[in-house]
């Protein structure tokens, strides 16, 4: 500030000016800063305003007193003060107002655009400029009504602020006990000055008074339209201290506060050297949802200063869906065909140059449609398609251009069935149309019931229809999901929020669906928790969330989780484990004790000797500071993945997770005490859920005790840890070993059995010369046949994680089918041999035999396994297993196993029974006129026993003896008998079953001998016929 003061009289006129200089060195430290600087001129009453402003207008420099010049840009008159005496009449100039230096020293007096008639001519500043600040606020009373008195009393209190200009009560609510009011400054105050105001006001009215300001902060915003996906900032600056800071978006109907999150981040470290506070708020590649008007608001007390700026964005569509008619092009009768594309996306004030391309050709403006569908618009175009047969795929690409010159593209593939290629025929289920579609193709048919949201598909293998994949949840649901999705962003991510997103899917989970997808429902509702999760490290969570989450989180695990595959039930519980885990973890506990529902019981503690029990389940940890959350969950051992060291094992009924918060203890060591839940098992293993593997580890935990009722687990770190259960020591068995025996034999079975069928097709002819050998010779066939096919099939399914979902359940129902068949042909031969031991004299007919074991062989295998199937379909369980491509065992007569475990040892039953009857019958037939020869006898049934048990199919007792054995020795003797026996059984099969029997090595014999014959006759023929010649 530049004062300059010549000679005072006793009648002078002091003249104030504003003077802009562009360079006060003393001032500033850089250089070219324009400041403001005041100028008071004292003089007689004869020196007028115009005499000095024709001086200043004259002066372009003035030169400080340490030597440095100022440049002048700007004169301005703003007050003028006449001194007569002790009189005193100062004005400001228009578009002026009194500072509130000169309001609040004069004792309110000097407070308006009126003459002050006091000495206020040495107060600097003296007048500025005039602003306009808006108060909109509320007042809600305690006891009383609202009347005219205290709308009298309300304006009073606001008329003591300096700039008053005008307040009216704008409405009033909840029966009168509420009245809103928005009042108008010309000058900008001090927040305690207005806290002040406020203060005595509620004292007054007895009642609370909260206001908000425009016009005392500033707002910095990006100029224009900002691209699409690009990061803009919004900065607000306030030039007094405050004590909270925060931003809001406003759109229509909608007012949602900023937090940080995966797009909003936050900024209070942007303070200039004005500023007494600040806010930044930067947004991560915005899309459309981000644009409208942001409100920046600084509090202190009862009073909040705010500003608003707009933002836009150059929109694009965040979601393009593109769907085609007809769904499948069929291009057997026609070289060409029509389709249909309809592009549709959300409504836009963005006006799109939308283009489309029809594969690799050049994108095309012509033919486009515009329409609009409620609250979409959708662009129409026809495309025709070439039907000549191609390796490349057949799609559409359609491209949305905005202002900007950015684009988004979205592209649909196009399912055309060539001349002689597999298909599907169109089918129609329940109303849904699945078109003809070509084999591979996946059709997606949006078509949910009413309420939900999503869709089915289906895919199309070979030319029959897969199962319907149902993906429709719920309307609601999805709403929880797009605020969940939000709040993770930042947007609206607030507590109540965080509520009301809790107690929406506590709502959800306990409703009942009535559709069947309730697994769908359960997938979307893990993966709201999975996004709260993630959301909960950036927005302190408080505990009064918990109910609402316990419950949730319980209800979920109460509902069957089937209609997908277990891979996808593993992938599920996986998620739905780590979920929970982070969400107890992340949320800040502070008045609550913790939660039980059915299936989680949560519970905390703060001493530095924690012992805790959930559900059962003892928990101890020491610790020097912070609080121990401890969750222990039932029911989804179950559905995790329980493979362990290349192992299935037996869960127990719990996993519990334990985690710190505020501790920096270097080292931990907790203790568990598991409830024993299965006596039967004899080998427990302390384990923890790996995040990074997905699967259970047992590194740093080791079984402190395991003996009695409890099992006791002691770990070094700290996550999510479980008993899984095991028969005996899984290090037993070497499992790789097996599997190279298991690869080995089948290899060898398959060669063996193409051997048998070859001899059998050369000697058929020769050794089947009665009912009896066609009968044994034509069930021999049948098993061969069924068990090669078995055979490959299990070889080509051996790594199930190398094939698709179709093909695993193609190879389990193949094997389910061709092991039954060659069981019922077993059980075929057995009861015919039989039936010729004992009816002797009552010889079965060929017709009667090969009319019954066509049945028994052929139809009875197909109605076992389409039964099941279409049971487990019905049922909604699982009919295989995508980790092992075979049926699936849930407990005992739980599961498809049991359609291949029944059957199957009702045959081996009945063909043990029969080999029983042989051997008696042998040893009776062995014994003439009451003499016995033991060698011979034993020498028999020993032949008995080796040549009928490969082809009866006895060995797959070992197998048996696996399933019902506890683990140890002899599980293990039983375990490498089996998989000896039945992977080389095709190889006993072609000994005891082909070269065992004198007739057939007969015949090969000669077929052998005449080849040899007839190659030595070809030679002596061509040898004379060479003789003759030389002669």
């Amino acid at each position: 500030m530049l004062r300059i003061k010549p000679r005072v009289t006793m009648h002078s006129r002091v003249l104030f000016f504003l003077i802009g200089a562009a360079y006060i060195y003393h001032m500033v430290l850089a250089y070219d800063e324009e400041v403001i600087a005041e100028l008071m001129v004292e003089s007689n009453v004869t020196l007028d305003t115009n005499t000095i402003l024709l001086i200043l207008n004259k002066t372009t420099e003035l030169e400080l007193s340490d030597a440095k010049k100022v440049t002048i840009t700007g004169r301005e008159l703003i007050a003028e003060c006449l001194i007569t005496g002790d009189e005193t009449s100062c004005n400001c100039s228009v578009g002026y107002i009194w500072s509130n230096d000169v309001c609040y020293s004069s004792s309110d007096t000097c407070c308006r655009e009126e003459t002050c008639k006091k000495n206020v001519s040495h107060i600097v500043p003296l007048c500025i400029p005039k602003v306009i600040v808006y108060i909109n606020g509320s007042v809600t009373l305690n006891v009383s009504t609202w009347d005219d008195t205290k709308t009298a009393q309300l304006k009073s209190a606001f008329e003591k602020l300096n700039g008053f200009d005008h307040l009216n009560v704008t409405g009033q609510r909840l029966s009168d006990s509420i009245a809103d009011f928005e009042a108008a400054l010309s000058v900008k105050f001090t927040t305690s000055k207005v806290q002040e105001v406020v203060t005595a006001l509620e004292t007054t009215l007895q009642a609370s008074v909260k206001v908000d300001t425009v016009g005392m902060v500033t707002i910095e915003a990006p100029d224009g339209t900002v691209c699409y996906e690009s990061s803009p900032t919004l900065t607000c600056r306030s030039p007094e201290e405050t004590t909270d800071a925060a931003w809001f978006v406003n759109k229509q109907f909608e007012r949602s506060q900023l937090n940080p999150g995966s797009v909003v981040k936050l900024n209070t470290d942007c303070n200039k050297a004005e500023d007494k506070s600040c806010i930044a708020v930067t947004l991560q590649k915005v899309t459309g949802i981000w644009a409208g008007t942001y409100e920046c608001g600084f509090s202190s007390g009862s009073v909040r200063h705010t500003a608003k700026a707009e933002l836009k964005v150059a929109l694009l569509p965040d979601q393009i869906s593109l769907n085609i008619n007809p769904l499948t092009i069929d291009c057997t009768e026609n070289d060409r065909s029509d389709l249909k594309v309809t592009a549709t996306i959300p409504n836009s004030t963005e006006n799109f140059t939308v283009r489309w391309k029809y594969r690799d050709r050049i994108p095309t403006e012509d033919n486009i449609k515009k329409l609009t569908e409620g609250y979409n618009l959708a662009y129409e175009f026809t495309v025709q398609i070439d039907c000549t047969k191609s390796d490349d795929p057949q799609y559409v690409c359609v491209t949305f251009e905005n202002a900007q010159n950015q684009n988004k593209s979205a592209r649909v593939d196009i399912p055309v069935i060539y001349e002689g290629e597999q298909f599907c025929e169109k089918e129609t289920i329940n109303g849904e149309i699945w078109p003809k579609s070509p084999s591979g193709d996946t059709v997606i048919n949006r078509t949910c019931p009413v309420g939900r949201i999503g869709f089915k598909s289906r895919t199309c293998i070979g030319k029959t229809w897969g199962e319907v994949f149902p993906s429709c949840i719920s309307e609601e649901l999805n709403k929880i999901s797009n605020t969940a999705d939000n709040f993770l962003k930042g947007l609206g991510a607030t507590q109540e929020v965080a509520r009301d997103i809790f107690q929406g899917l506590k709502n959800s989970s306990t409703a009942d669906s009535e559709s069947g997808d309730t697994t769908a429902d359960i997938g979307a509702s893990i993966n709201i928790l999975n996004v709260m999760a993630n959301a909960s490290q950036n927005i302190v969570l408080n505990d009064d969330v918990f109910p609402d989450l316990v419950n949730a989180a319980s209800n979920m695990l109460n509902k069957t989780w089937n209609g997908v595959n277990q891979s996808i039930v593993n992938s599920m519980s996986s998620s739905y484990l780590q979920s929970v885990e982070g969400l107890v973890k992340n949320i800040n506990v502070n008045r609550s004790n913790g939660q039980h529902s059915d299936n989680l019981d949560l519970k905390f503690c703060t001493s530095s000797n924690c012992n805790v029990t959930v559900f059962d389940v003892g928990v101890n940890l020491n610790k020097t500071t912070g609080m121990m959350k401890t969750v222990c969950i039932k029911n989804l051992m179950d559905k995790l993945k329980n493979d362990y060291s290349g192992r299935q094992m037996k869960p127990t009924s719990f996993v519990i997770s334990v985690t710190l918060t505020a501790n920096n203890d270097s080292t931990v060591e907790i203790e568990l005490n598991f409830p024993q839940e299965n006596q039967s098992y004899e080998k427990s293993f302390c384990v923890f859920w790996n995040t990074t593997l997905q699967d259970w580890s047992d590194k740093g935990c080791t079984l402190k005790t395991g003996d009695g009722n409890r099992t006791v687990c002691q770990c070094d770190h700290l996550t999510a840890f479980s008993v899984l259960m095991s028969k005996g020591d899984i290090s037993d068995i070497s499992n790789d070993f097996l599997d190279i025996i298991t690869s080995v034999g089948l290899g060898v079975s398959v060669c063996s059995l193409l051997i048998f069928l070859i001899v059998e097709f050369l000697v058929w002819s020769a050794v089947v010369k009665s009912n009896l050998s066609l009968f044994r010779h034509t069930a021999l066939v049948n098993i061969a046949v069924f068990l090669l096919l078995a055979n490959s099939c299990f070889l080509a399914s051996s790594s199930p994680k190398d094939i698709d979902e179709t093909w695993c359940l193609v190879f389990t129902v193949c094997k389910h089918l061709f092991f039954l068949a060659m069981f019922s042909w077993m059980l075929c031969m057995s009861v015919m041999l039989v039936h010729q031991l004992i009816f002797v004299f009552s010889p079965l007919r060929k017709r009667v035999f090969m009319f019954i074991s066509s049945i028994v062989g052929y139809i009875c295998p197909i109605l076992i396994v389409g039964c099941s199937y279409v049971y487990c379909k019905y049922t909604k369980k699982n009919y295989y297993s995508r980790d092992t491509c075979w049926l699936v065992y849930d407990g005992l007569l739980e599961g498809s196993i049991h359609a291949f475990i029944l059957p199957v040892g009702t045959v081996i039953l009945t063909n043990v029974f029969s080999m029983v009857v042989v051997i008696l019958t042998l040893v009776k037939s062995s014994v003439p006129d009451g003499k016995t020869d033991d060698k011979e006898t034993i020498k028999s049934i020993i032949k008995v026993v080796v040549f009928l048990t490969p082809v009866f199919g006895v060995t797959w007792i070992f197998g048996f003896a696996m399933f019902i054995l506890d683990d140890g020795p002899f599980k293990d003797i039983s375990s490498y008998s089996f998989t000896i026996l039945n992977s080389f059984q095709g190889f006993f099969l072609l000994i005891t079953g082909c070269f065992a029997e004198q007739r057939v090595r007969e015949e090969v014999l000669k077929l052998i001998m005449a080849k040899s014959k007839s190659s030595s006759d070809s030679t002596k023929k061509l040898t004379s016929n060479t003789c003759s010649k030389d002669k």
